[in-house]
């Protein structure tokens, strides 16, 4: 009886091929642009104890309580596969003693894990790159990330985002602002969608980015942060704008983004595709492309002193379905050993080239008219064909597209007669 193929498990995907490409472009653009602007790369565990994600993202959110991959170790400890990076990072920072490095731009990418209904663009395992400015209270700060997200965006060539905007005001603006939500919200219970009613007591915030029918009609005369804001967290945002248009950044007022966790403060803000625009078609209902905020007090809920801080994170996937698939680059040479007598003079000269950063394959299996085929199937810039001719070993050059580098290749194959 034969035994099943194992499936892979739902929520997961295999990437090959154009698909793969993409993925790699979005990294690789990513890292260059990190360096650029002087993002020191950090790479973190896959998973933490628990309760890090519990203390930072909240008891009561969907993530902690219904997303979390979760487990007992072998000594009983609880250990959860990270479901995002922040708090990871934040924990580093504290028990690294990174806090000798601060103000600490740091930048990562890599795996996480949900456990959430698979749909297009998002994954039970997905991807994301991650940046971080830890120890900075300054709106450069916030400005300096936003001009680098806004760059990398547009190195991908995903020009039709907008930076969505927004501020939570300090401490004492979001507790005059929730606490006036709450009795706005509370006047009108009944008629709110039951996750709303939920949320009311606990995160009032949330019930402004609502999406059920039944909360719209109280949404647009809920209580405006703009009206709470202190005169301090007032010229905090106004120095972030401010500074988004000396840096180029296109960006629009977004009242309704908030994030409901109390330890962000200040700026909160979401790159989103242009109504109408290619990027909003191949995304669908998932419109967020890249975002974060500035998350003051998460520092004090892991026991640490109070840090300023500000990050954003971007799904890797999602940035690949709007760049697109990308083709496989084509190899520099292909060499096709026509006689077998040359595989070892094939194998030194594919060694040699690889060595000089041209990149090459070699085709020897099958005959040798197959061999020839299968290179030309591969498209190369440059065909070899390496065989044995009256004075010995010899190479020709069947095919040359990049007559620029004939110089470079010349000495290659000095040694051989054809």
């Amino acid at each position: 009886m034969s035994k099943k193929t194992p499936q892979a498990i739902r929520g997961t995907q295999d990437i090959l091929g154009a698909d793969a490409e993409a993925f790699a472009f979005v990294v690789e653009t990513f890292e260059r642009v990190r360096r650029l602007y002087r993002f020191r790369r950090v790479e973190m565990p896959v998973f933490e104890k628990t309760e890090v994600f519990a203390r930072s993202l909240g008891e009561t959110t969907d993530v902690v309580s219904k997303e979390m991959y979760s487990f007992d170790d072998r000594g009983g400890e609880s250990l959860t596969l990270r479901p995002e990076f922040t708090a990871g990072i934040a924990r580093a920072f504290l028990t690294n003693g990174w806090q000798q490095y601060a103000p600490l731009k740091v930048a990562t990418h890599g795996p996480l894990f949900r456990y959430e209904r698979p749909q297009k663009g998002r994954y039970r395992q997905f991807h994301q790159i991650d940046a971080e400015v830890i120890g900075a209270g300054e709106p450069q700060a916030d400005v300096e990330l936003l001009a680098m997200a806004d760059q990398l965006l547009k190195e991908l060539g995903i020009a039709d985002v907008t930076l969505h905007l927004n501020t939570l005001g300090d401490g004492a603006s979001r507790e005059a602002w929730r606490a006036a939500l709450i009795a706005y919200f509370r006047a009108v219970a009944g008629e709110l969608s039951e996750e709303s009613q939920e949320r009311l007591e606990k995160n009032p915030l949330r019930i402004l980015d609502s999406k059920d029918a039944r909360d719209k009609p109280f949404l647009a005369d809920a209580p405006k942060i703009d009206a709470f804001l202190s005169d301090e967290a007032s010229a905090f945002f106004a120095a972030v704008t401010s500074g988004l248009d000396a840096a180029g950044v296109k960006w629009v007022r977004a009242e309704s983004l908030v994030r409901g966790l109390d330890y962000y403060r200040h700026t909160a803000f979401e790159f989103i595709p242009d109504e109408g625009s290619a990027s909003a078609a191949a995304l669908g209902s998932q419109s967020t492309v890249l975002g974060g905020g500035r998350y003051d007090g998460l520092m004090e809920s892991l026991g640490g002193a109070p840090t300023p801080a500000v990050g954003w994170a971007a799904g890797i996937e999602r940035l690949a379905m709007l760049v697109g698939a990308r083709e496989e680059e084509r190899s520099d040479i292909c060499i096709v050993i026509e006689d077998d007598n040359s595989l070892l003079s094939g194998i030194k000269l594919l060694t040699d080239l690889r060595k000089a950063d041209f990149s090459a394959e070699l085709m020897a299996s099958g005959s040798p008219r197959k061999r020839f085929d299968k290179a030309v199937k591969k498209n190369p810039r440059s065909l070899v064909v390496l065989g044995r001719g009256e004075d010995g070993i010899g190479a020709s050059i069947r095919s040359l597209e990049i007559a620029e580098e004939l110089p470079r290749l010349g000495p290659f194959f000095a040694e051989y007669r054809w």
